[in-house]
């Protein structure tokens, strides 16, 4: 982004809504950052204990390995997951009629943070926006101005 924003044609009510908006967009921003990293921070607690658990002999054969409920062969059937390949429960994962296979609660959430509409990296970084740009022009306009 190598132009310059002329902002000098705003009104002072247009430049403070400008600034709401961009105030607001940052929040936002950063709130999705949050439940990303809370989200990454849950699917990491959840592999180590499924890894914990693995290390029981048989315990997934048995067992799901997300809430621990027995197996059944009528009641509660266990299900494999095409991901991890863990055996789990019927409450624990749902059916991917894309793939045709069961996907599994953690799965799923760890999916969803790789889908392709979800930005993979989000960071603050005013410059790649242009926000930083704006909010440096509003901030000189209202120095100049006395506001």
């Amino acid at each position: 982004m190598g132009r310059k924003l002329d902002l000098s044609g705003l009104t002072d009510d247009e430049a403070e809504h400008v600034l709401k908006v961009v105030q607001r967009d940052m929040k936002l921003r950063k709130k999705e950052e949050e439940r990303l990293s809370e989200m990454k921070q849950e699917l990491a607690e959840e592999g180590s204990r499924c890894s914990i658990l693995t290390k029981q002999h048989r315990f997934n054969e048995h067992c799901c390995i997300r809430c621990c409920a027995p197996f059944t062969f009528l009641i509660n059937p266990k299900r494999l997951c095409l991901d991890c390949q863990y055996n789990v429960c019927k409450t624990c994962c749902t059916y991917n009629k894309r793939e045709q296979a069961w996907l599994c609660a953690a799965c799923q959430k760890g999916s969803l943070g790789r889908c392709s509409s979800a930005p993979t990296n989000i960071k603050l970084s005013l410059s790649l926006s242009g926000e930083g740009g704006v909010l440096e022009i509003l901030y000189r306009q209202s120095v100049s101005t006395g506001k």
